[in-house]
């Protein structure tokens, strides 16, 4: 893909191949590059889960590669100001949020874009698999060509003036292709894998972590039925639908079948499990969603479209019906399993993103 009349582009990057691969597209474009790497977690050196100065080493090699001047930037007071509250916040409350879409919205894309803005740059890029396109002054954002890679869930609730400043070099590429090129680079993070944990704070122990910050209050484990059969941890840690990490097999008068969280009773600080991985507690057809956004503008009500509730699911068709300007009434035409609030649900024409909301 080539970007016509953008002079000079700062590129995000994390020290992975994708935005390594970004940037040496760009490069060979022609256009006058700064790539730049964002510090959003203040750890001390001695964190085994922090993988921010090898993250750094990685990014500088392949800045020295291809030849592009490679700036530092800390957002670390943002990133705890606006995504890490308020995934505490949402934790507390019993609810399971996503912190990394919070964080393009608030650091990638807000925090990063304006420091972009003044280095005097007309374009931000990153390693997204997300595709852009305008027509008539208007950005829309689309689903990489590389489905199984597509991060058009996370980036949802980018506005027009971050998605019509951004660049998205990856988008008609797979990510066999980006291991290909960045391995005929030297890159030396060609073969460096994908990370998985929370955006900048790394594959940690969730539970041990999550006790650095929020005081667990441990509570009783009931059956559907109401019988106890065993202690939880903290509510905060388990997730509707969840199977393992329960500690609870083998209770006595009940089979050797797998327990699975139906639900969290948040005033009795009570955890509710059953039995059946389909459980009609499990099985919804309708959800309420709040603090929606739309990409361009909102549609008609009702309207007919697709949903995610969850990154790697496959669309669900559903019909979308407005409560009022940011709450949406959706019922889907399938059962959905374990719909979880807190998580967003993205809504989806064809290859087409719309835009989405928390589900409540």
């Amino acid at each position: 893909m080539t970007y016509q009349n953008k002079q000079h582009i700062v590129v995000g990057l994390s020290g992975g191949v994708d935005s390594s691969v970004a940037a040496l597209l760009l490069k060979q474009q022609g256009y006058k590059l700064t790539g730049v790497f964002m510090q959003n977690w203040e750890a001390d050196r001695e964190d085994p889960y922090c993988s921010a100065m090898q993250d750094l080493t990685d990014a500088r090699s392949v800045c020295d590669k291809i030849e592009i001047p490679l700036k530092t930037v800390n957002f670390a007071e943002e990133y705890w100001e606006k995504v890490f509250q308020n995934f505490l916040d949402e934790l507390a409350r019993g609810r399971t949020p996503n912190p990394d879409i919070l964080c393009n919205q608030e650091i990638k894309f807000k925090a990063f874009l304006n420091y972009a803005i003044n280095l005097g740059a007309d374009y931000i890029a990153t390693g997204h698999y997300s595709k852009l396109s305008t027509i008539d002054n208007i950005t829309y954002l689309k689903k990489a060509v590389d489905t199984s890679k597509d991060q058009s869930y996370f980036l949802h609730r980018l506005n027009q003036f971050q998605l019509s400043h951004s660049l998205f070099p990856l988008g008609d590429m797979k990510k066999t292709e980006v291991r290909n090129i960045a391995k005929h680079a030297g890159f030396i993070n060609s073969t460096k894998k994908d990370s998985t944990g929370i955006c900048f704070i790394g594959e940690r122990k969730f539970k041990d972590f999550l006790s650095e910050y929020l005081l667990a209050q441990p509570g009783n484990i009931e059956t559907d039925l109401g019988e106890v059969i065993g202690k939880h941890q903290g509510l905060m840690f388990y997730t509707l639908g969840q199977r393992q990490g329960l500690g609870i097999g083998g209770s006595k008068n009940h089979s050797e079948a797998p327990w699975y969280v139906l639900y969290k009773d948040i005033p009795r600080n009570t955890l509710i499990v059953g039995q059946n991985q389909d459980h009609p507690l499990l099985l919804k057809n309708a959800l309420v969603c709040s603090d929606v956004v739309w990409i361009t503008k909102a549609p008609s009500s009702p309207f007919h479209c697709t949903a995610k509730i969850r990154y790697r699911q496959m669309d669900q068709p559903c019909i979308i019906s407005a409560l009022n300007e940011q709450e949406y009434h959706v019922e889907f035409l399938q059962y959905q399993r374990a719909i979880t609030p807190g998580q967003s649900i993205v809504f989806y024409q064809d290859e087409l993103c719309l835009g989405g909301g928390i589900i409540r």
